[in-house]
Protein backbone atom coordinates (compact mmCIF):
# COMPACT_ATOMS: atom_id res chain seq x y z
CA UNK A 1 0.00 0.00 0.00
CA UNK A 2 0.99 3.79 -0.77
CA UNK A 3 2.02 5.47 2.37
CA UNK A 4 1.93 9.46 2.16
CA UNK A 5 3.07 11.97 4.64
CA UNK A 6 -0.52 12.43 6.24
CA UNK A 7 -0.27 10.21 9.29
CA UNK A 8 -2.45 9.59 12.44
CA UNK A 9 -1.77 7.71 15.53
CA UNK A 10 -3.45 4.91 17.29
CA UNK A 11 -2.92 5.00 20.81
CA UNK A 12 -2.85 1.76 23.03
CA UNK A 13 -3.82 1.78 26.99
CA UNK A 14 -1.81 -0.73 28.52
CA UNK A 15 -1.58 -1.93 31.90
CA UNK A 16 -0.12 1.34 33.92
CA UNK A 17 1.36 2.56 30.57
CA UNK A 18 0.23 4.27 27.39
CA UNK A 19 2.23 3.38 23.77
CA UNK A 20 2.17 4.51 20.51
CA UNK A 21 2.09 1.59 18.56
CA UNK A 22 2.15 2.61 15.09
CA UNK A 23 1.70 5.03 12.45
CA UNK A 24 -1.71 4.80 10.42
CA UNK A 25 -1.53 5.60 6.49
CA UNK A 26 -3.42 7.21 4.89
CA UNK A 27 -5.06 5.02 1.86
CA UNK A 28 -5.75 5.98 -1.63
CA UNK A 29 -8.68 6.19 -3.46
CA UNK A 30 -7.84 2.91 -5.26
CA UNK A 31 -7.32 1.32 -1.87
CA UNK A 32 -11.38 2.14 -1.27
CA UNK A 33 -12.36 1.29 -4.65
CA UNK A 34 -10.79 -2.19 -3.73
CA UNK A 35 -11.25 -2.72 -0.44
CA UNK A 36 -14.89 -1.34 -0.17
CA UNK A 37 -18.20 -3.13 -0.11
CA UNK A 38 -19.07 0.10 -2.76
CA UNK A 39 -22.43 1.11 -3.77
CA UNK A 40 -22.03 -0.52 -7.25
CA UNK A 41 -21.17 -3.76 -5.26
CA UNK A 42 -23.22 -3.93 -2.61
CA UNK A 43 -26.63 -3.90 -4.79
CA UNK A 44 -25.92 -7.47 -6.23
CA UNK A 45 -25.25 -10.52 -5.41
CA UNK A 46 -23.30 -12.99 -7.22
CA UNK A 47 -24.58 -15.86 -8.27
CA UNK A 48 -22.13 -17.67 -10.60
CA UNK A 49 -19.16 -16.80 -13.29
CA UNK A 50 -18.17 -18.65 -16.24
CA UNK A 51 -14.12 -17.42 -17.13
CA UNK A 52 -12.83 -18.25 -20.74
CA UNK A 53 -9.85 -17.09 -21.58
CA UNK A 54 -6.90 -17.80 -24.09
CA UNK A 55 -3.89 -17.91 -23.21
CA UNK A 56 -1.20 -17.26 -26.10
CA UNK A 57 2.82 -17.98 -24.02
CA UNK A 58 4.48 -16.85 -27.08
CA UNK A 59 4.20 -13.29 -26.25
CA UNK A 60 2.01 -13.29 -22.67
CA UNK A 61 -0.90 -12.22 -23.55
CA UNK A 62 -4.51 -13.53 -22.67
CA UNK A 63 -7.93 -12.94 -23.94
CA UNK A 64 -11.51 -13.42 -23.40
CA UNK A 65 -14.40 -13.38 -21.43
CA UNK A 66 -16.48 -13.53 -17.98
CA UNK A 67 -20.22 -14.21 -18.02
CA UNK A 68 -21.42 -12.27 -14.33
CA UNK A 69 -24.23 -13.97 -13.00
CA UNK A 70 -26.34 -12.25 -9.92
CA UNK A 71 -29.51 -11.67 -8.28
CA UNK A 72 -30.94 -7.89 -7.78
CA UNK A 73 -31.19 -7.27 -3.52
CA UNK A 74 -32.04 -3.30 -4.55
CA UNK A 75 -32.16 -1.32 -7.32
CA UNK A 76 -29.09 0.22 -8.91
CA UNK A 77 -28.19 0.95 -12.77
CA UNK A 78 -24.11 1.20 -12.48
CA UNK A 79 -22.05 -2.33 -11.75
CA UNK A 80 -18.45 -2.62 -10.62
CA UNK A 81 -16.61 -5.05 -12.36
CA UNK A 82 -12.63 -4.90 -11.29
CA UNK A 83 -9.67 -5.77 -13.80
CA UNK A 84 -6.33 -4.38 -13.13
CA UNK A 85 -3.57 -2.55 -15.44
CA UNK A 86 -2.49 -3.28 -17.81
CA UNK A 87 -5.26 -5.64 -18.78
CA UNK A 88 -8.16 -3.63 -20.29
CA UNK A 89 -11.59 -4.40 -20.90
CA UNK A 90 -12.89 -3.99 -24.48
CA UNK A 91 -16.72 -4.40 -24.33
CA UNK A 92 -19.64 -5.62 -22.17
CA UNK A 93 -22.70 -6.85 -23.16
CA UNK A 94 -26.09 -7.66 -21.04
CA UNK A 95 -28.52 -9.51 -23.15
CA UNK A 96 -26.56 -9.36 -26.48
CA UNK A 97 -27.00 -5.37 -26.14
CA UNK A 98 -23.38 -3.45 -25.54
CA UNK A 99 -23.46 -1.04 -22.57
CA UNK A 100 -21.77 1.67 -21.76
CA UNK A 101 -19.00 1.87 -19.27
CA UNK A 102 -16.01 3.68 -17.76
CA UNK A 103 -12.77 3.40 -16.05
CA UNK A 104 -11.61 4.70 -12.40
CA UNK A 105 -8.25 2.84 -12.23
CA UNK A 106 -8.70 -0.59 -11.94
CA UNK A 107 -12.23 -0.45 -10.96
CA UNK A 108 -14.77 -0.26 -14.03
CA UNK A 109 -18.10 1.44 -13.66
CA UNK A 110 -21.08 -0.18 -16.40
CA UNK A 111 -24.02 1.46 -16.83
CA UNK A 112 -27.32 -1.04 -16.97
CA UNK A 113 -29.76 0.02 -19.76
CA UNK A 114 -32.26 -2.83 -18.64
CA UNK A 115 -34.05 -1.51 -14.98
CA UNK A 116 -32.96 -4.10 -12.64
CA UNK A 117 -35.49 -5.77 -10.69
CA UNK A 118 -35.04 -6.34 -7.02
CA UNK A 119 -35.41 -10.56 -6.71
CA UNK A 120 -34.39 -11.21 -10.52
CA UNK A 121 -31.32 -12.95 -11.68
CA UNK A 122 -29.25 -11.22 -14.50
CA UNK A 123 -26.27 -11.37 -16.50
CA UNK A 124 -23.34 -9.55 -18.02
CA UNK A 125 -21.18 -10.32 -20.49
CA UNK A 126 -17.57 -8.99 -20.29
CA UNK A 127 -15.04 -9.01 -23.00
CA UNK A 128 -10.86 -8.29 -22.01
CA UNK A 129 -7.35 -8.84 -23.26
CA UNK A 130 -4.17 -7.63 -22.48
CA UNK A 131 -0.83 -8.98 -21.11
CA UNK A 132 -1.28 -9.53 -16.91
CA UNK A 133 1.24 -8.60 -14.81
CA UNK A 134 4.16 -11.04 -14.98
CA UNK A 135 4.77 -12.28 -11.59
CA UNK A 136 8.34 -11.18 -9.88
CA UNK A 137 8.48 -13.23 -6.89
CA UNK A 138 5.25 -15.57 -6.91
CA UNK A 139 3.30 -16.40 -5.08
CA UNK A 140 4.11 -13.12 -2.49
CA UNK A 141 4.08 -10.84 -5.65
CA UNK A 142 1.24 -12.00 -7.63
CA UNK A 143 0.45 -12.60 -11.01
CA UNK A 144 1.45 -15.23 -14.06
CA UNK A 145 4.40 -17.20 -14.18
CA UNK A 146 5.90 -17.54 -17.27
CA UNK A 147 9.16 -20.11 -16.80
CA UNK A 148 10.00 -23.54 -19.26
CA UNK A 149 10.55 -26.37 -17.63
CA UNK A 150 13.93 -28.54 -18.26
CA UNK A 151 12.41 -29.74 -21.80
CA UNK A 152 11.55 -26.56 -22.88
CA UNK A 153 8.11 -26.68 -22.55
CA UNK A 154 6.15 -23.52 -21.09
CA UNK A 155 5.49 -23.74 -17.30
CA UNK A 156 3.16 -21.75 -16.30
CA UNK A 157 0.94 -20.65 -13.52
CA UNK A 158 -0.70 -17.68 -11.56
CA UNK A 159 -1.12 -16.39 -8.12
CA UNK A 160 -3.02 -13.17 -6.55
CA UNK A 161 -3.60 -14.14 -2.99
CA UNK A 162 -3.67 -10.03 -1.56
CA UNK A 163 -3.11 -8.02 -5.09
CA UNK A 164 -6.36 -9.59 -5.99
CA UNK A 165 -7.47 -11.87 -9.20
CA UNK A 166 -8.68 -8.84 -11.32
CA UNK A 167 -5.09 -8.75 -11.87
CA UNK A 168 -5.84 -11.33 -14.44
CA UNK A 169 -8.99 -11.50 -15.06
CA UNK A 170 -12.41 -9.09 -14.11
CA UNK A 171 -14.48 -9.90 -11.31
CA UNK A 172 -16.29 -8.57 -8.40
CA UNK A 173 -13.06 -8.58 -6.56
CA UNK A 174 -14.08 -8.09 -2.98
CA UNK A 175 -14.02 -11.44 -0.85
CA UNK A 176 -17.24 -11.14 0.64
CA UNK A 177 -19.21 -12.21 -1.85
CA UNK A 178 -18.33 -15.45 -4.16
CA UNK A 179 -20.43 -16.92 -6.58
CA UNK A 180 -22.05 -20.26 -5.67
CA UNK A 181 -20.30 -22.06 -8.51
CA UNK A 182 -18.09 -21.63 -11.44
CA UNK A 183 -17.08 -22.61 -14.46
CA UNK A 184 -13.26 -22.27 -16.02
CA UNK A 185 -12.68 -22.75 -20.16
CA UNK A 186 -8.69 -22.12 -20.60
CA UNK A 187 -8.01 -22.14 -24.55
CA UNK A 188 -3.92 -23.32 -24.50
CA UNK A 189 -1.54 -24.58 -27.31
CA UNK A 190 -2.33 -28.38 -28.29
CA UNK A 191 0.91 -29.82 -26.39
CA UNK A 192 0.03 -28.61 -23.01
CA UNK A 193 -2.50 -29.57 -20.17
CA UNK A 194 -4.04 -27.39 -18.23
CA UNK A 195 -5.09 -27.63 -14.62
CA UNK A 196 -7.87 -25.37 -12.85
CA UNK A 197 -10.23 -26.02 -9.88
CA UNK A 198 -12.95 -28.02 -9.47
CA UNK A 199 -13.43 -31.50 -11.95
CA UNK A 200 -12.23 -31.52 -15.91
CA UNK A 201 -15.63 -32.00 -18.02
CA UNK A 202 -14.51 -32.11 -21.11
CA UNK A 203 -11.86 -31.12 -23.34
CA UNK A 204 -12.26 -29.86 -27.12
CA UNK A 205 -9.58 -29.56 -29.89
CA UNK A 206 -10.28 -26.45 -31.89
CA UNK A 207 -9.06 -25.56 -35.25
CA UNK A 208 -5.93 -24.05 -34.66
CA UNK A 209 -3.16 -25.51 -32.89
CA UNK A 210 -5.52 -25.52 -29.91
CA UNK A 211 -7.50 -27.12 -27.09
CA UNK A 212 -9.80 -25.78 -24.66
CA UNK A 213 -9.74 -27.21 -21.04
CA UNK A 214 -12.96 -26.94 -19.47
CA UNK A 215 -13.71 -27.31 -15.67
CA UNK A 216 -16.49 -27.03 -13.11
CA UNK A 217 -16.38 -25.85 -9.11
CA UNK A 218 -19.63 -26.83 -7.68
CA UNK A 219 -18.72 -24.83 -4.94
CA UNK A 220 -18.31 -21.54 -3.86
CA UNK A 221 -15.09 -20.37 -4.14
CA UNK A 222 -13.08 -16.90 -3.24
CA UNK A 223 -11.55 -14.80 -5.82
CA UNK A 224 -7.75 -15.70 -5.24
CA UNK A 225 -8.81 -18.89 -5.19
CA UNK A 226 -9.03 -19.52 -8.73
CA UNK A 227 -6.16 -20.84 -10.81
CA UNK A 228 -4.27 -21.82 -14.05
CA UNK A 229 -1.85 -23.77 -14.26
CA UNK A 230 -0.04 -24.88 -17.53
CA UNK A 231 2.39 -27.83 -18.44
CA UNK A 232 3.33 -30.93 -19.93
CA UNK A 233 1.99 -32.33 -17.04
CA UNK A 234 1.72 -36.02 -16.19
CA UNK A 235 -1.11 -37.17 -14.08
CA UNK A 236 -2.04 -39.73 -11.22
CA UNK A 237 -4.73 -40.60 -8.78
CA UNK A 238 -5.92 -41.97 -5.98
CA UNK A 239 -8.88 -42.36 -4.14
CA UNK A 240 -9.56 -41.48 -0.04
CA UNK A 241 -11.96 -42.94 1.64
CA UNK A 242 -13.23 -40.39 4.02
CA UNK A 243 -15.75 -39.01 6.82
CA UNK A 244 -17.64 -37.87 3.72
CA UNK A 245 -17.38 -41.05 1.50
CA UNK A 246 -14.72 -41.53 -1.30
CA UNK A 247 -12.72 -38.28 -2.19
CA UNK A 248 -11.06 -38.45 -5.81
CA UNK A 249 -7.45 -37.11 -5.45
CA UNK A 250 -5.50 -35.87 -8.51
CA UNK A 251 -1.83 -35.33 -9.29
CA UNK A 252 0.00 -33.06 -11.35
CA UNK A 253 3.59 -33.34 -12.08
CA UNK A 254 6.21 -32.74 -14.69
CA UNK A 255 7.64 -36.27 -16.17
CA UNK A 256 10.84 -36.02 -14.69
CA UNK A 257 9.20 -35.63 -11.56
CA UNK A 258 6.65 -38.09 -11.72
CA UNK A 259 8.78 -40.95 -9.70
CA UNK A 260 9.87 -38.47 -6.75
CA UNK A 261 6.11 -36.96 -6.33
CA UNK A 262 4.45 -40.91 -6.46
CA UNK A 263 6.89 -41.12 -3.41
CA UNK A 264 6.28 -37.13 -1.89
CA UNK A 265 2.57 -37.59 -2.22
CA UNK A 266 1.89 -40.39 -0.07
CA UNK A 267 1.77 -37.76 2.36
CA UNK A 268 -1.46 -36.33 0.99
CA UNK A 269 -4.14 -38.83 2.68
CA UNK A 270 -2.18 -38.54 5.61
CA UNK A 271 -2.77 -34.72 5.96
CA UNK A 272 -7.06 -35.46 4.72
CA UNK A 273 -6.97 -38.37 7.72
CA UNK A 274 -5.22 -35.90 10.14
CA UNK A 275 -7.52 -32.57 9.20
CA UNK A 276 -10.21 -34.48 9.07
CA UNK A 277 -10.21 -35.40 12.22
CA UNK A 278 -9.29 -31.43 13.67
CA UNK A 279 -11.15 -30.36 11.85
CA UNK A 280 -14.32 -32.22 10.02
CA UNK A 281 -14.70 -33.55 6.43
CA UNK A 282 -12.87 -31.64 3.77
CA UNK A 283 -15.43 -28.83 2.59
CA UNK A 284 -15.20 -29.45 -0.88
CA UNK A 285 -16.13 -33.59 -1.91
CA UNK A 286 -17.74 -32.58 -5.32
CA UNK A 287 -14.69 -30.70 -6.63
CA UNK A 288 -12.32 -32.99 -5.46
CA UNK A 289 -8.42 -32.43 -4.31
CA UNK A 290 -5.77 -31.73 -6.59
CA UNK A 291 -1.85 -31.24 -6.33
CA UNK A 292 -0.51 -29.78 -9.28
CA UNK A 293 2.83 -28.79 -9.67
CA UNK A 294 4.15 -24.92 -10.39
CA UNK A 295 7.18 -23.26 -10.61
CA UNK A 296 6.72 -21.25 -7.41
CA UNK A 297 6.47 -22.45 -4.10
CA UNK A 298 2.81 -23.01 -3.55
CA UNK A 299 -0.52 -21.71 -3.42
CA UNK A 300 -3.72 -22.48 -1.71
CA UNK A 301 -6.33 -22.79 -4.73
CA UNK A 302 -9.23 -24.15 -3.99
CA UNK A 303 -9.09 -27.61 -4.87
CA UNK A 304 -6.44 -27.51 -6.81
CA UNK A 305 -3.39 -26.66 -4.09
CA UNK A 306 0.03 -26.22 -6.21
CA UNK A 307 2.69 -27.29 -5.11
CA UNK A 308 6.30 -26.11 -5.63
CA UNK A 309 8.58 -27.63 -2.75
CA UNK A 310 11.25 -29.56 -4.68
CA UNK A 311 9.87 -32.76 -3.24
CA UNK A 312 11.57 -32.76 0.11
CA UNK A 313 10.04 -32.25 3.60
CA UNK A 314 10.36 -29.31 5.19
CA UNK A 315 9.88 -25.65 3.97
CA UNK A 316 12.77 -26.04 0.86
CA UNK A 317 13.71 -28.82 3.17
CA UNK A 318 14.37 -26.74 6.54
CA UNK A 319 12.51 -26.95 10.05
CA UNK A 320 10.95 -22.97 10.72
CA UNK A 321 10.70 -24.59 14.13
CA UNK A 322 14.11 -25.87 14.54
CA UNK A 323 13.01 -28.77 16.49
CA UNK A 324 13.51 -31.20 14.29
CA UNK A 325 9.78 -32.13 13.56
CA UNK A 326 9.12 -29.94 10.57
CA UNK A 327 11.05 -31.59 8.99
CA UNK A 328 8.71 -34.93 9.20
CA UNK A 329 6.47 -33.93 6.58
CA UNK A 330 6.32 -31.73 3.88
CA UNK A 331 5.58 -27.75 4.49
CA UNK A 332 3.76 -26.73 1.26
CA UNK A 333 1.36 -30.05 1.29
CA UNK A 334 0.56 -29.54 4.64
CA UNK A 335 0.19 -25.86 4.95
CA UNK A 336 -1.25 -25.17 1.88
CA UNK A 337 -3.78 -27.94 2.03
CA UNK A 338 -4.81 -26.95 5.61
CA UNK A 339 -6.03 -23.94 4.14
CA UNK A 340 -9.08 -25.92 2.52
CA UNK A 341 -11.04 -25.25 5.96
CA UNK A 342 -9.24 -22.39 7.02
CA UNK A 343 -9.62 -19.61 3.57
CA UNK A 344 -11.30 -21.54 1.06
CA UNK A 345 -13.87 -23.14 3.68
CA UNK A 346 -14.12 -20.70 5.68
CA UNK A 347 -12.89 -17.60 3.97
CA UNK A 348 -12.70 -13.78 5.06
CA UNK A 349 -14.83 -10.94 3.84
CA UNK A 350 -11.98 -8.21 4.51
CA UNK A 351 -8.54 -9.05 3.85
CA UNK A 352 -7.58 -6.98 7.30
CA UNK A 353 -8.80 -10.36 9.07
CA UNK A 354 -6.45 -12.55 7.08
CA UNK A 355 -5.38 -14.01 10.85
CA UNK A 356 -8.62 -16.33 10.14
CA UNK A 357 -6.67 -18.12 7.22
CA UNK A 358 -3.09 -17.89 8.26
CA UNK A 359 -3.26 -17.76 12.08
CA UNK A 360 -5.60 -21.25 11.82
CA UNK A 361 -3.86 -22.68 9.00
CA UNK A 362 -0.61 -22.29 11.02
CA UNK A 363 -2.05 -24.17 13.84
CA UNK A 364 -3.00 -27.02 11.51
CA UNK A 365 0.96 -27.39 11.08
CA UNK A 366 0.99 -27.82 14.95
CA UNK A 367 -2.29 -30.38 14.74
CA UNK A 368 -0.97 -32.57 12.16
CA UNK A 369 2.24 -33.34 14.07
CA UNK A 370 0.47 -33.80 17.26
CA UNK A 371 -1.64 -36.13 15.48
CA UNK A 372 1.58 -38.63 14.20
CA UNK A 373 4.03 -38.05 16.59
CA UNK A 374 2.34 -36.86 19.99
CA UNK A 375 1.30 -33.81 21.55
CA UNK A 376 4.57 -33.28 23.27
CA UNK A 377 5.85 -33.10 19.37
CA UNK A 378 3.34 -30.76 18.34
CA UNK A 379 3.46 -28.31 21.06
CA UNK A 380 7.19 -28.25 20.28
CA UNK A 381 6.48 -27.41 17.33
CA UNK A 382 4.36 -24.13 17.67
CA UNK A 383 6.57 -22.94 20.52
CA UNK A 384 9.15 -23.43 18.35
CA UNK A 385 7.88 -21.36 15.71
CA UNK A 386 8.20 -18.39 18.46
CA UNK A 387 11.41 -17.26 17.47
CA UNK A 388 10.00 -15.65 13.98
CA UNK A 389 7.69 -13.35 15.67
CA UNK A 390 8.22 -9.76 15.27
CA UNK A 391 5.77 -8.23 17.37
CA UNK A 392 5.82 -4.63 15.25
CA UNK A 393 2.62 -4.12 14.29
CA UNK A 394 -0.93 -5.82 15.01
CA UNK A 395 -1.94 -8.76 13.37
CA UNK A 396 -5.34 -7.33 12.32
CA UNK A 397 -4.80 -4.96 9.28
CA UNK A 398 -7.43 -1.81 8.16
CA UNK A 399 -10.26 -2.27 7.29
CA UNK A 400 -12.21 -1.40 3.80
CA UNK A 401 -9.11 -0.38 1.77
CA UNK A 402 -7.40 -3.83 0.67
CA UNK A 403 -4.74 -3.97 3.51
CA UNK A 404 -3.59 -6.85 5.80
CA UNK A 405 -1.87 -6.90 8.42
CA UNK A 406 1.30 -8.05 9.76
CA UNK A 407 2.97 -11.46 9.39
CA UNK A 408 2.97 -12.07 12.80
CA UNK A 409 -0.70 -13.56 11.77
CA UNK A 410 1.33 -17.03 11.22
CA UNK A 411 3.58 -17.79 13.93
CA UNK A 412 1.88 -15.75 16.46
CA UNK A 413 -1.75 -16.40 15.70
CA UNK A 414 -0.48 -20.16 16.02
CA UNK A 415 0.47 -19.61 19.43
CA UNK A 416 -2.16 -17.89 20.30
CA UNK A 417 -4.62 -20.43 19.08
CA UNK A 418 -2.09 -23.19 21.39
CA UNK A 419 -2.68 -20.46 24.27
CA UNK A 420 -6.38 -20.73 23.74
CA UNK A 421 -6.27 -24.15 24.21
CA UNK A 422 -4.42 -24.03 27.78
CA UNK A 423 -7.31 -22.47 28.52
CA UNK A 424 -10.02 -24.48 27.38
CA UNK A 425 -7.81 -27.09 28.85
CA UNK A 426 -9.91 -29.96 27.31
CA UNK A 427 -8.51 -31.70 23.92
CA UNK A 428 -11.95 -33.13 23.02
CA UNK A 429 -13.81 -29.89 23.25
CA UNK A 430 -11.05 -28.22 21.64
CA UNK A 431 -11.15 -30.37 18.65
CA UNK A 432 -14.97 -29.92 19.02
CA UNK A 433 -14.40 -26.13 18.91
CA UNK A 434 -12.13 -27.06 15.52
CA UNK A 435 -14.65 -28.74 13.62
CA UNK A 436 -17.42 -26.62 14.81
CA UNK A 437 -16.13 -23.40 13.36
CA UNK A 438 -16.24 -25.40 9.83
CA UNK A 439 -19.26 -26.87 10.19
CA UNK A 440 -20.87 -23.41 11.41
CA UNK A 441 -19.42 -21.33 8.75
CA UNK A 442 -19.18 -23.76 6.28
CA UNK A 443 -18.36 -22.19 2.76
CA UNK A 444 -19.12 -18.44 4.23
CA UNK A 445 -17.48 -15.33 4.24
CA UNK A 446 -16.68 -14.07 8.10
CA UNK A 447 -15.63 -11.54 9.93
CA UNK A 448 -13.62 -11.76 13.02
CA UNK A 449 -15.90 -11.01 15.45
CA UNK A 450 -18.55 -14.11 14.15
CA UNK A 451 -14.92 -16.37 14.76
CA UNK A 452 -14.12 -14.78 18.04
CA UNK A 453 -17.31 -14.97 19.30
CA UNK A 454 -18.12 -18.40 18.57
CA UNK A 455 -14.47 -19.77 19.99
CA UNK A 456 -15.51 -17.94 23.52
CA UNK A 457 -19.06 -19.33 23.21
CA UNK A 458 -18.08 -22.90 22.43
CA UNK A 459 -14.75 -22.41 25.08
CA UNK A 460 -17.15 -21.18 27.78
CA UNK A 461 -14.63 -18.15 28.47
CA UNK A 462 -14.93 -14.87 27.10
CA UNK A 463 -11.93 -14.85 25.74
CA UNK A 464 -12.18 -10.87 24.15
CA UNK A 465 -9.43 -9.36 26.14
CA UNK A 466 -7.45 -13.03 24.75
CA UNK A 467 -7.96 -11.75 21.31
CA UNK A 468 -7.52 -8.26 21.74
CA UNK A 469 -3.91 -8.22 23.47
CA UNK A 470 -2.98 -10.93 20.50
CA UNK A 471 -4.84 -9.35 17.53
CA UNK A 472 -4.67 -6.16 17.72
CA UNK A 473 -1.68 -5.18 19.96
CA UNK A 474 2.14 -5.76 19.71
CA UNK A 475 2.62 -6.07 23.12
CA UNK A 476 3.47 -9.51 24.90
CA UNK A 477 1.86 -10.14 28.29
CA UNK A 478 3.89 -10.57 31.39
CA UNK A 479 3.09 -12.22 34.26
CA UNK A 480 4.87 -10.20 37.26
CA UNK A 481 5.39 -11.75 40.38
CA UNK A 482 6.75 -11.25 43.81
CA UNK A 483 7.66 -13.15 46.99
CA UNK A 484 7.02 -11.30 50.29
CA UNK A 485 6.53 -12.98 53.84
CA UNK A 486 7.49 -16.43 51.79
CA UNK A 487 3.47 -15.57 49.78
CA UNK A 488 3.81 -15.07 46.31
CA UNK A 489 1.75 -12.06 44.60
CA UNK A 490 1.04 -12.16 41.23
CA UNK A 491 -0.58 -9.53 38.11
CA UNK A 492 -0.12 -9.05 34.58
CA UNK A 493 1.74 -5.92 32.84
CA UNK A 494 2.44 -5.77 29.57
CA UNK A 495 -0.74 -5.84 28.48
CA UNK A 496 -4.41 -4.29 27.63
CA UNK A 497 -6.26 -2.71 30.09
CA UNK A 498 -8.60 -5.46 31.86
CA UNK A 499 -6.58 -8.29 30.82
CA UNK A 500 -7.45 -11.44 32.91
CA UNK A 501 -6.16 -14.62 31.17
CA UNK A 502 -5.83 -17.26 33.06
CA UNK A 503 -2.58 -19.36 33.31
CA UNK A 504 -0.94 -22.44 34.35
CA UNK A 505 2.04 -21.71 36.62
CA UNK A 506 3.96 -24.04 39.49
CA UNK A 507 7.14 -23.78 41.92
CA UNK A 508 10.15 -25.76 40.87
CA UNK A 509 9.22 -29.16 41.00
CA UNK A 510 5.96 -29.54 41.47
CA UNK A 511 2.87 -29.64 39.13
CA UNK A 512 1.16 -26.98 37.02
CA UNK A 513 -1.92 -25.12 38.45
CA UNK A 514 -4.30 -22.42 36.88
CA UNK A 515 -4.08 -18.91 38.40
CA UNK A 516 -6.42 -15.79 37.76
CA UNK A 517 -4.32 -12.81 37.15
CA UNK A 518 -5.71 -9.33 36.60
CA UNK A 519 -4.04 -6.23 36.40
CA UNK A 520 -3.68 -5.48 40.21
CA UNK A 521 -1.75 -7.64 42.78
CA UNK A 522 -3.43 -10.86 43.99
CA UNK A 523 -2.61 -13.82 45.42
CA UNK A 524 -4.07 -17.81 45.67
CA UNK A 525 -2.24 -18.91 48.21
CA UNK A 526 0.93 -20.14 46.84
CA UNK A 527 4.46 -19.74 49.05
CA UNK A 528 7.71 -20.02 48.24
CA UNK A 529 9.83 -17.68 46.30
CA UNK A 530 10.12 -18.61 42.55
CA UNK A 531 7.04 -19.58 39.63
CA UNK A 532 7.66 -21.12 36.11
CA UNK A 533 4.86 -20.43 33.53
CA UNK A 534 3.91 -23.47 31.43
CA UNK A 535 5.60 -22.85 28.11
CA UNK A 536 2.41 -23.53 26.21
CA UNK A 537 1.33 -19.94 27.11
CA UNK A 538 2.62 -17.44 24.87
CA UNK A 539 3.22 -14.94 27.60
CA UNK A 540 6.13 -13.53 29.46
CA UNK A 541 7.78 -14.00 33.21
CA UNK A 542 9.19 -11.68 35.74
CA UNK A 543 9.89 -12.09 38.89
CA UNK A 544 10.27 -8.62 41.31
Amino acid sequence: MKKILCICFWLYSFCGFSQLLNHQPTFTHQDTLRGSITPERIWWDLKFYHLSLKVEPKDSSISGNNLVVYKVLKASQSIQIDLQNPLKITKVTQDGKALKFRRDGNAFFITLNKKQVIGKQESILVYYEGKPRPAKNAPWDGGFSWKKDTAGNWFIATSCQGIGASLWWPCKDHMYDEPDSMAISVTIPKNLTDVSNGRLRKVTENKDDTHTFHWFVANPINNYGVNVNIGNYVHFSEKFEGLKGVLDCNYYVLPEDLEKAKVQFKQVPMMLKAFEHWFGPYPFYEDGYKLVQVPYLGMEHQSSVTYGNKFQNGYLGRDLSRTGWGTKWDFIIIHESGHEWFANNITYKDIADMWIHESFTNYSENLYTEYYYGKEAGAAYVIGTRKLIQNREPIIGFYNVNAEGSGDMYYKGGNMLHTIRQIVNDDEKWRGILVGLNRTFYHQTVETQQIENYVSKEAGVNLQKVFDQYLRNTAIPTLEYKSENGVISYRWTNCIAGFDMPVKVAKPSESFQFIYPTTEWKSSGITGTELKVDENFYVNLKKI
